[in-house]
């Protein structure tokens, strides 16, 4: 087998693998930033193993959670700000964002003078630790 061009043939072979190579980098970061998000509501739906209290505006229940666990949802409003955005910079890496926009979500993930953390962010991420790496070699993009 011959080419005519072969400096031609070697630039469009290296255009394929880097095309698909940064797919498989996408495909890879939204699959483990997917993950990530999914357990971190799953931790705050979870509901709180502390003691009970009863709150108003609206009158209701609530369990809350204990120092150091993932805050206890009650009305709902921090799981539905938890999103994810994955997105391509102009140097060609791929950034997966999970994004706490609640007020508190900084409060809660870290604890304040008041109150201990509730973090929900960071232990999704390390619970996924495992799974992340190997989404990562299923996709090729590390060994």
């Amino acid at each position: 087998m011959s080419f005519k061009n072969l400096a031609a043939f070697k630039r469009r072979l290296n255009k394929k693998l880097v095309t698909k190579s940064h797919s498989n980098a996408k495909k890879a970061v939204a699959r483990a930033t997917m993950l990530v998000t999914g357990e971190a509501v799953r931790s705050v739906q979870a509901g709180g193993s502390g003691e009970s209290v009863r709150k108003y505006k609206p009158t209701r229940t609530h369990a809350q959670s204990k120092p150091f666990e993932a805050p206890a949802t009650d009305t709902g409003f921090l799981v539905s700000q938890i999103t994810m955005n994955v997105s391509t910079k102009p140097d060609g890496s791929v950034v997966g964002q999970i994004i706490s926009a609640a007020p508190y979500s900084k409060a809660l993930e870290f604890g304040t003078i008041n109150m201990q953390p509730r973090p929900f962010m960071q232990p999704a991420l390390m619970k996924n630790k495992k799974k992340i790496v190997q989404i990562f070699k299923s996709e090729g993009i590390i060994v």
